[in-house]
């Protein structure tokens, strides 16, 4: 199973590594345990956070009052809960290249 997130029931809580400013927001795949996210928002005054919670609640096809942040506000390493949402998390990963 992988480490970077857990299903109890409905709740899927990830393990995020977050790169605020980047030039657009994307998932850019495993970093060790985590899943890291390029986020186009700056992180000044919350702003990244705030694109962070609405960039999961669209990629998890859930309203915003379904993502929940819980650990690493003002960290690059974060852990949020998302309920409710039917996407499978190894959906997000990105496939390699066929060359």
């Amino acid at each position: 199973m992988a480490e970077w997130y857990r299903r109890e029931g409905d709740v899927l809580s990830l393990t995020l590594h977050v790169q605020p400013g980047a030039k657009r927001s994307e998932v850019a795949g495993l970093h060790g345990e985590a899943l890291k996210l390029r986020l186009a928002a700056p992180p000044v005054e919350g702003k990244a956070n705030e694109a962070l919670m609405r960039f999961l609640a669209e990629l998890f096809s859930v309203p915003l009052r379904n993502i929940e942040l819980k650990q690493g506000a003002q960290s690059r390493h974060k852990v949020v809960r998302i309920t409710a949402s039917l996407i499978t998390p190894e959906a997000l990963l990105p496939t390699p290249s066929a060359k």
